[in-house]
């Protein structure tokens, strides 16, 4: 059974201002323990390997399902200290990729060639490319063989504009996912701000917010079930 791999940041802190930013906890934990309990296997991977930091204010939204997926020890050893390299991923290992997000990953996701390629291949394996909140931001510059955006012509949706005035880091912020996806002709599409929303258009799913990992993780489940029946 092939595996499904998770992307997170390397990112530390929001550019230049001395204030903390990384991998919104929950949208890792909550994914990938739907994923393994339904019997997938998962890697993690992070545009430089190795160290993964966590977005303090994530901590903040912790339930003990969360907590206990954090504090296992294959979650602190293989996606907190010792996150895979894009060189060490073989794309025709995994069914599905899925971008976590967190702020900090709008300045390591967007440009990296590297795992683009790694999304780019399993897409066109017949694999999902997936992502939820910031996540988008990775999905943003995939293109395939024909030179298009993987995400024109789709209907995604990801942290909404005023989601981010919400939050209060719109000045904080290098761009709006939302702005830029729709710049690449993706079809922009959202709910009420905070609310679990994800949609599924082809081989894409993408959820809005920190609240919609789980839908996008039973969304995938369902489609890989599917593959294999």
């Amino acid at each position: 059974m092939k595996k499904v791999l998770i992307v997170l940041t390397n990112t530390l802190k929001y550019g230049t201002k001395n204030e903390a930013t990384g991998l919104w906890l929950g949208e890792a934990t909550e994914f990938a323990k739907i994923i393994q309990d339904a019997g997938y296997k998962i890697d993690y991977v992070s545009p430089k390997g190795g160290f993964v930091p966590l977005d303090p204010r994530s901590m903040k939204y912790i339930d003990d399902e969360i907590m206990d997926f954090y504090e296992s020890e294959d979650f602190q050893n293989r996606a907190l200290r010792n996150s895979l390299a894009p060189d060490e991923i073989d794309p025709d290992d995994y069914t599905a990729i899925y971008y976590a997000g967190g702020h900090g990953v709008m300045w390591d996701f967007p440009n990296n060639i590297p795992i683009q390629q790694i999304a780019s291949k399993i897409y066109q394996n017949g694999g999902f490319v997936t992502s939820v909140c910031h996540g988008i931001a990775g999905l943003l510059n995939i293109k395939l063989p024909s030179n298009k955006y993987l995400i024109s012509g789709h209907k995604i949706t990801c942290f909404t504009k005023s989601e981010e005035v919400l939050a209060g880091k719109n000045k904080l912020v290098p761009f709006f996912n939302q702005i830029a996806a729709e710049k690449r002709g993706a079809d922009f599409v959202k709910k009420r701000a905070y609310r679990e929303y994800a949609i599924q258009d082809g081989q894409l799913i993408t959820g809005q917010n920190p609240f919609s990992a789980k839908a996008v993780a039973r969304l995938l489940v369902k489609n890989l079930n599917k593959k294999i029946g």
